[in-house]
């Protein structure tokens, strides 16, 4: 008992009660295996800055902890980029696909984002979020 106690106390520290945590990506093998051609590149954390500050910082909030402006009113847990399950679980071709391809209430941003490095210096800005 106490144990399933912790367990629903560590996880209601991991997301907003009112939401539920988002189901699996089913993210295709193309982008499985997708090279980031600009890993660790420093220069394009700004680049990425700002473009998550534009296009993601309302839901994902300021460092990447799912608590934006606009994050109370999802039904899904926007998550959290600075846990390091989420960093380790994740490669940067995964986090390409997530982040401008989206699903359910994640909007594409294909269109919005269009330049590729753009794209690249984003996730670079994701990975540097870590804890």
């Amino acid at each position: 008992m106490l144990v399933v106690f912790a367990a629903v106390s560590f996880l209601s520290f991991m997301q907003p009660p009112n939401q539920k945590a988002g189901a699996p990506w089913n993210i295709p093998a193309e982008f499985k295996n997708k090279r980031n051609p600009h890993a660790n590149d420093q220069a394009l954390l700004r680049l990425g800055r700002n473009e998550y500050t534009r296009h993601c910082r309302s839901c994902h909030g300021r460092i990447g902890q799912g608590d934006g402006p606009m994050a109370n009113q999802l039904k899904t847990f926007a998550g959290d980029f600075t846990k390091k399950e989420w960093q380790e679980k994740y490669n940067d071709g995964e986090i390409y696909y997530m982040s401008f391809k989206g699903r359910d209430e994640m909007p594409n941003f294909e269109s919005q984002i269009t330049d590729e490095e753009a794209r690249w210096a984003v996730v670079n800005f994701l990975r540097s979020l870590k804890q």
